[in-house]
């Protein structure tokens, strides 16, 4: 998304105190493959890798980790986490990598700046959007809805039992950056921001409004393998401009453009682990990533049946990312 800043006011975490290791405990981890030794000599052993709640994110550690294993011999855990939980882990040494940020400027300063227990290893590839959306169907019917100074003359439209008798502005994950509510407010939109809880749940609301043609308006993001299968139309916000969003209860404009990262635990980068290099050589397309994340969604594969077919496919761009390792 989730954020792309999928740009994520996260809510805020609690029970820090009780230690990050029980908020990593609670989560669902993987684990594959067994310690080797690289073409160079190198030991990989442990990578902890971050894998937040996107399939798209989804598609990025499912074929980074399947590399790692393969050509690697790493011991790959992946552990499902939020994108904040994710930072958590890195001064404690729980998590080694994360494949796609979405912003976190916050984030950045506190564990790169000033903790210094983290590190960007450059940008993904992937280039991030975050924005509303309506179904095809809408924006050929009502064609001045995508221009927000029209919304609220349509909010009977998209009004729900959730939404208090104003439209109801759908969006994911709690945990997904979203500047919605303050924009809902500075707008002056006579709406509500109703969460569905997920990526799927979003999707699957989407789909429905294209097939049903019933309304819906709601939070959305770019690379995303489903806008292949149903080409949502984004909404024009005020536009962006920079410095815009600084203060979160006062952003008025559309969100950023947001070239994704990866970040990486500094201890792990400098320990010469191969996965380290791997990561850091990690690059490709908003088109792979939707490609993978197809298989993975749509096609109903396992994460590592997704990556073998991708990575049979892409001998070249896995051989420069194992470049160095």
């Amino acid at each position: 998304m989730g954020y792309i800043a999928r740009k994520r006011n996260r809510p805020t975490l609690i029970a820090l105190a009780l230690g990050i290791g029980l908020l990593l405990s609670g989560c669902s981890a993987a684990k594959i493959g067994s310690t080797s030794t690289t073409a160079t000599g190198k030991k990989c052993g442990t990578f902890n890798l971050a894998v937040n709640g996107w399939v798209g994110y989804e598609a990025d550690a499912a074929v980074v980790a399947y590399i790692a294993h393969k050509d690697l011999g790493c011991t790959v855990v992946k552990k499902n986490l939020t994108e904040e939980v994710s930072w958590q882990g890195f001064p404690t040494g729980e998590i080694d990598a994360i494949l796609e940020n979405w912003g976190h400027n916050d984030l950045k300063k506190k564990y790169i700046d000033t903790q210094k227990v983290a590190v960007s290893l450059g940008s993904d590839g992937n280039k991030g959007v975050i924005g509303w959306y309506v179904a095809p169907w809408m924006a050929q019917k009502y064609p001045d809805i995508t221009n927000w100074q029209n919304l609220n003359k349509y909010t009977s439209m998209f009004k729900t039992s959730e939404s208090g008798g104003k439209g109801q502005l759908l969006d994911g994950d709690p945990s997904f950056v979203t500047n919605d509510a303050a924009l809902v407010k500075n707008l002056k939109l006579n709406f509500k921001v109703v969460y569905a809880g997920s990526e799927t749940a979003l999707i699957t609301a989407f789909r429905q409004s294209q097939a049903k043609q019933t309304p819906v308006i709601g939070y959305f993001y770019e690379p995303q393998w489903f806008l292949s299968e149903v080409k949502l139309v984004k909404v024009n916000l005020p536009a962006y401009t920079t410095g815009c969003d600084a203060v979160t209860a006062k952003v008025a404009c559309d969100y950023p453009p947001y070239p994704l990262d990866k970040i990486a635990a500094t201890k792990f980068v400098n320990s010469g682990s191969p996965a380290a290099t791997l990561v850091k050589n990690f690059s490709w397309t908003n088109d792979d990533q939707n490609l993978v994340a197809s298989y993975i969604a749509k096609d109903k594969m396992t994460d590592d049946q997704a990556a073998a077919k991708w990575v049979a496919a892409n001998p070249d761009k896995v051989k420069a990312w194992l470049a160095g390792t």
